[in-house]
C-alpha cells in the first residue's frame, strides 16, 4: 500500500481549496463510517478494532473514542523513528473516531444473515474507497501507516513483513483483552490490500494538481 510519512510543502498553497482538503475529509469521514459499517455487520472486525474492542470492554468509553486514542497513542511512537506528521495525520486521529461513533449510532445490528453479510461487504468496500481517497490526498500518513513506515526505514524489513507483524501482533492484544475475531477479520485482511490498491490508483492527486 502506498503511504506518504509527511505532508508537501504545498500544503498551505491554495490547492488546499481544490481538491486535495476536501478528499482528505471526505476520505477520513468515509473510513470511520466504514469501520461502523462493518461492526454491525457483527461478522469480525479488523485487527485494530479487535483491540479497540478489547479495550472498551475493560475499560469503557466508545468505540470511535478508542480509535481516538489509540491513534495518538501510536502517533506518540512515530517520535523516536522521527516520522513527521501531516494534516492528514492530525485529520486521522480526529476525525476517524468521530465518524465512527455518529455512524454506530444511526445503524442497528441487523438480525438477519443476509444483511449482517451486505453490511460487512458494504463496509469493506467504502473502506477500500476510503483508504484511496485520505492517502491519495498526499497530506500526510495515518498513524498506523506511518509506525509501518518509520520501522521499515529503521529496520530495513519489508514492508510486508513490518505490516503483517503490526497487524498480527495488535490482534492477539485484542483476543486477549477479549476483542471477538470473526471470518470478517479474516476478509478484512485478505481483501483490505488489494481494495486499496484498486482505489490509490484511481484516486490519488497527480503531482501537477498538488502545487496548486
Amino acid at each position: 500500500m502506498a503511504t506518504f510519512t509527511q505532508a508537501p510543502r504545498s500544503v498551505w498553497t491554495a490547492g488546499r481549496l481544490g481538491r486535495r482538503v476536501p478528499q482528505l475529509l471526505v476520505g477520513l469521514w468515509l473510513y470511520g463510517a466504514s469501520l461502523a459499517l462493518m461492526m454491525r455487520g457483527s461478522l469480525g472486525v479488523n485487527p485494530w478494532d479487535v483491540l479497540n474492542q478489547g479495550l472498551r470492554h475493560h475499560l469503557g468509553l466508545s468505540m470511535g473514542s478508542w480509535v481516538t486514542i489509540v491513534g495518538a497513542l501510536v502517533l506518540l511512537l512515530w517520535i523516536p523513528l522521527r516520522q513527521v506528521p501531516g494534516v492528514g495525520t492530525v485529520g486521522n486521529v480526529v476525525v476517524l473516531g468521530i465518524a465512527m461513533d455518529v455512524t454506530l449510532g444511526l445503524l442497528d445490528a441487523p438480525q438477519a444473515w443476509a444483511a449482517r453479510i451486505a453490511l460487512f461487504v458494504s463496509g469493506l468496500l467504502l473502506n477500500g474507497l476510503a483508504t484511496g481517497l485520505y492517502i491519495g490526498a498526499r497530506l500526510g500518513a495515518g498513524p498506523r501507516d506511518g509506525l509501518m513506515t518509520g520501522l521499515h526505514r529503521l529496520t530495513g524489513r519489508s514492508i510486508r513483513l513490518i505490516r503483517t507483524c503490526i497487524e498480527v501482533t495488535v490482534l492477539l492484544v485484542g483476543v486477549a483483552l477479549g476483542g471477538s475475531v470473526g471470518v470478517g477479520t479474516v476478509a478484512y485482511a485478505l481483501a483490505i490490500g488489494p481494495l486499496a490498491q484498486f482505489f490509490l490508483r484511481r484516486c490519488t492527486v497527480p503531482e501537477d494538481a498538488r502545487k496548486g
